[in-house]
């Protein structure tokens, strides 16, 4: 019996690598903040983005009180601090981000906080930030840094509805296939900081945010669901999202006491746009998965691949996205392909669990791909890598996956039944067995997943 060979085309797994790190590498939120920032005349100028909406704006503030919260917040909050003049800034700021990005920062208090379910010290960092906004004054500016991951970080629930009872909502959302848009609208209404709320509670001073979106298409009331932005959501929305993806009987009364009250207009609802507390506010939008994206396409260029963006908003169930992806490289193969090719896509699939496996949307997509290019024939040699640019793919430690040719016969060489454990949501232990695990570990910027193909016919 001959020996199996580890991977079919080691070179090609490289190549795809490099890509999505090219991809990564362009969302670096420290250079996105300092190209932001600027100092003219001894005053803060805050400078135009890849929003092309923004504008210059500058202020005569006595002391700027910067906040950032998100998974790219330390690396942010280094930006703010390496940029403007320590006599301008109010000491310290805060930087919340997930226990895996916590780096020290000069002049910072930095707090680590549970991502993607939330925690006690998430409430705690929550009450920090609102402490600092009440004290700020009329002649100051709030400068907020906003990342991926913030709903899940700075947790504030809206009374009756407590913590545990949060989670217990935002877990069954997860589980549930509901769309992180979908998910966003209902925290917005169980939270007081989310939804324009954070800028509710800005009463005296002017406020502008720096948003590195995660979001497909950049909707700003939807990154870190919206906390400096305006709401167009309802509470009638978020009880029909309960509904929809049937746990409404599941969540906790408070939840639905809350949401009820909500949409019958007992309780007030989030700001919605034309609302007074956003007249002294602005924001610049200084990163996306779109420019990602593009970066990740120059890289392959370089490497000599003719590009192919096959999505640039990627959304849906995990596996039906990769049968789709797998049988359109059939397709194209099939057409008479004479040399490489590299399909490129970005964007934010989702699972609806079944099983009780371990895994995220990107391990998912991997394994459920490499099963449909066996069912389909797909020929020659090919890569398929799909990973979150945070380096964290669900409740696991690897950010994605990377899959070839020779993945399901890796795993069945192993004892693995690669469908089997598809069907319980099982990619992770799937792909360790294949040696099919992307780890990057914390990358320290969220800007959504990027999805390589490479196919050499």
């Amino acid at each position: 019996m001959s020996t199996i060979r580890p991977f079919p085309n080691p070179a090609l797994r490289d190549q795809a690598l490099h890509i999505f790190q090219a991809g990564v590498a362009a969302a670096d939120p420290y250079r996105a903040v300092q190209r932001c920032l600027g100092i003219e005349d001894d005053r803060l100028a805050l400078l135009p983005g890849l929003d092309r909406t923004s504008r210059k704006r500058r202020g005569r503030w006595r002391k700027v009180h910067v906040i950032a919260f998100g998974k790219a917040a330390c690396a942010m909050a280094q930006a703010v601090r390496d940029s403007i003049p320590s006599q301008l800034l109010a000491s310290p700021g805060i930087a919340v981000t997930n226990y895996e990005n916590v780096t020290a920062v000069a002049d910072f208090t930095v707090i680590g906080a549970a991502h993607p379910l939330p925690d006690r010290a998430g409430v705690n960092a929550a009450q920090h930030i609102i402490e600092t906004l009440q004290n700020a004054d009329q002649d100051d500016l709030v400068l907020v840094l906003v990342s991926g991951g913030g709903s899940a970080l700075i947790p504030c629930p809206r009374l009756p509805v407590t913590l545990a009872e949060k989670i217990v909502t935002t877990n069954l959302l997860l589980a549930s296939g509901a769309t992180i848009k979908e998910i966003n609208c209902v925290r917005k209404h169980l939270s007081r900081l989310k939804g324009g709320g954070l800028v509710r509670l800005t009463a005296k001073a002017d406020l502008h945010a720096l948003i590195l979106s995660d979001v497909l298409g950049d909707d700003l009331s939807a990154i870190a669901s919206g906390p400096t932005v305006p709401d167009p959501t309802t509470f009638a929305q978020a009880q029909q999202v309960l509904q929809r993806c049937g746990i409404w009987g599941q969540v906790p009364a408070s939840v639905r006491k809350l949401l009820t009250e909500g949409a019958d207009g007992v309780i007030d609802e989030t700001p919605k746009p034309g609302d007074d507390c956003f007249k002294k506010t602005t924001h610049t939008l200084i990163g996306s998965n779109s420019v990602s994206l593009s970066a990740s396409g120059n890289a392959a260029k370089k490497l000599g691949y003719p590009l192919e963006l096959y999505s640039g908003y990627l959304c849906g169930e995990a596996r039906e996205e990769a049968q789709k992806l797998a049988a359109y490289a059939q397709k194209r193969i099939a057409g008479g392909l004479t040399g490489p090719l590299a399909l490129l896509a970005g964007g934010e699939t989702t699972v609806t669990l079944k099983g009780k496996g371990r895994g995220g949307r990107n391990q998912e997509m991997v394994l459920a791909f490499a099963l449909a290019a066996e069912r389909l024939g797909l020929t020659g040699q090919w890569v398929f890598l799909s990973g979150g640019t945070d380096g964290r793919d669900g409740p696991t430690d690897a950010a994605g996956g990377r899959v070839d040719n020779g993945s399901l016969q890796r795993m069945r060489k192993v004892g693995i039944d690669p469908a089997a454990y598809l069907d319980d949501n099982n990619s992770y232990n799937a792909l360790a067995g294949s040696q099919d695990l992307l780890k990057t570990g914390a990358t320290g910027t969220n800007v959504a997943d990027l999805q390589i193909l490479l196919i050499q016919p």
